[in-house]
């Protein structure tokens, strides 16, 4: 491999995987987004002039800019950030969910099987395995866990996957997926709930928290997601799935008090809101085979990482307030416009 398109590289775990890779490896990265809400190319300011990056503005459901794309930059590897990814945003609206995450994936895969690159990394979620139950710990979601995704967003993702895997054993495509539990790190977009319990805080605004709170989920460092990704593109094997865990499973509730009591603000900004339709109870992601298989395991504790986390969005209050308002939008305008054909 020599030169990598990452589609929806200007999102918050694309962004952070193009400067793993530029800091770890000797690659070309081309980054393809469509510059949706939640893509910020003030993510990848700091690169911007690295000759191994390049930005196009394009969207994967268009056949043409796609295959432009690849011919132009001479594409060996894809690695597929690109989509929709908020759960309340699903419920409320599907349709973008179905266009960008299923018929884009289409478009990509048509894509590999017309110019023979050498490797597609499709990222996932553990989201498209549903829920599992919270008084048996010692159950966890495996590569061989049936899928069973409980909104428009996991279900999108899951007929991805299946897209993926089909066309694997019917055109012997080169693909991989990789299937992530909820991340956390520096530019996450600000309406997740560790970003958006920081900014609430800091603003001692109230904190919105979903019915009890006590759904679990398990949480890791975006770079340790960065690093594992290109385990993954490196060495993983032709048609196979690799689930990428932190092993460090927390009630919401409890990231939520965590958060207030390392800002000292008091829990009275809590306010316990109506539950989301369809709401997941638990996730919990069993890494034995990337462990086993790739030798990959996360390198941040979870102590670490959100001390990190919550120092980056006390210094890069600018970021998250632009994020907020809008004022975000404008970066490529201004940066972008007069130099992208």
């Amino acid at each position: 491999m020599r030169n990598i398109l990452v589609t929806g590289g200007a999102g918050f775990i694309g962004s952070n995987f193009i400067k793993y890779v530029l800091k770890n490896f000797d690659y070309n990265i081309i980054n393809f987004d469509k510059l949706t809400y939640a893509g910020n190319l003030e993510n990848l300011s700091d690169i911007e002039t690295d000759k191994r990056y390049t930005f196009i503005k394009g969207d994967i459901c268009n056949e043409n800019q796609v295959e432009e794309c690849i011919k132009k930059y001479k594409v060996d590897a894809i690695v597929n950030f690109a989509a929709e990814s908020h759960v309340d945003r699903s419920i409320l609206g599907a349709r973008e969910f179905i266009i960008t995450n299923i018929l884009g994936t289409q478009v990509l895969l048509d894509a590999v099987k017309k110019f023979s690159i050498e490797k597609f990394l499709q990222v996932s979620t553990d989201e498209v395995y549903g829920s599992l139950p919270e008084d048996q710990k010692e159950i966890k979601f495996t590569e061989k866990t049936p899928l069973d995704p409980s909104s428009p967003y996991s279900a999108s993702k899951a007929s991805a996957d299946l897209l993926c895997i089909a066309y694997f054993r019917t055109h012997k495509l080169p693909v991989l997926i990789t299937r992530c539990s909820n991340n956390y790190g520096p530019y996450q977009f600000p309406e997740k709930l560790i970003p958006l319990m920081i900014a609430k805080a800091l603003n001692n605004e109230k904190l919105p928290v979903y019915g009890d709170g006590m759904n679990i989920r398990d949480w890791l460092y975006v770079e340790d997601h960065c690093s594992a990704i290109c385990k993954v593109l490196e060495f993983g094997k032709f048609g196979e799935i690799y689930n990428i865990g932190g092993n460090n499973e927390w009630h919401n509730i409890d990231i939520v008090r965590l958060i207030l009591n390392k800002l000292s603000k008091s829990e009275d900004l809590i306010l316990f809101v109506k539950d989301r339709p369809g709401h997941d109870r638990r996730y919990a992601i069993d890494s034995t085979k990337i462990k086993n298989e790739l030798n990959w395991e996360p390198k941040h504790k979870f102590e670490d990482g959100i001390d990190k986390t919550i120092k980056w969005y006390i210094e890069n209050q600018n970021w998250w307030k632009k994020v907020m308002s809008g004022e975000y939008l404008k970066y490529y305008e201004l940066n972008y416009s007069q130099k992208i054909v």
